[in-house]
């Protein structure tokens, strides 16, 4: 009886994590997705900017969309692997006129708002955004 001797070659496993939450769309739940995506990150070299991100996601989706109105929800979604990390919002759509009152100012270099989106496109690889007002939006940002 002859012995069989398999080689095997090692393979690497790349293992993606995903987490997702549902918020309720009040204003006193943005302390708590910071911290949600703060301790899922907390050994990450990017979580500082994944915070700040996910911040000014959760704050968009509260103030310009239907997740910020009375039993409004959004959701968060973070999504991680060896080398990349991956921070979703999905709010439920609408227009500004859906959101409440507001006044939007894209000239004005002082204004304190309408600053988000640059944000989060200076601090992320990559932004994506699917959707529209009539099913809601995702806004995706990567960092690798």
């Amino acid at each position: 009886m002859t012995a069989m001797l398999h080689e095997t070659t090692p393979t690497t496993s790349i293992t993606t994590m995903c987490w997702r939450r549902t918020f309720p769309g009040r204003p006193d739940q943005a302390r708590l997705v910071r911290r949600f995506v703060a301790f899922l990150l907390e050994d990450c070299r990017r979580a500082d900017d994944a915070v700040q991100v996910v911040a000014e996601l959760a704050g968009n989706a509260l103030i310009h969309t239907r997740s910020g109105r009375p039993g409004g929800t959004f959701v968060v979604e973070v999504r991680r692997g060896e080398d990349c990390l991956a921070i979703s919002v999905t709010d439920q759509g609408g227009s500004l006129e859906d959101s409440g009152p507001h006044t939007r100012r894209h000239d004005d270099d002082l204004a304190e708002n309408g600053r988000g989106l640059p944000i989060v496109e200076d601090l992320a690889t990559h932004v994506t955004w699917t959707g529209d007002p009539d099913h809601g939006h995702t806004v995706t940002a990567t960092f690798s």
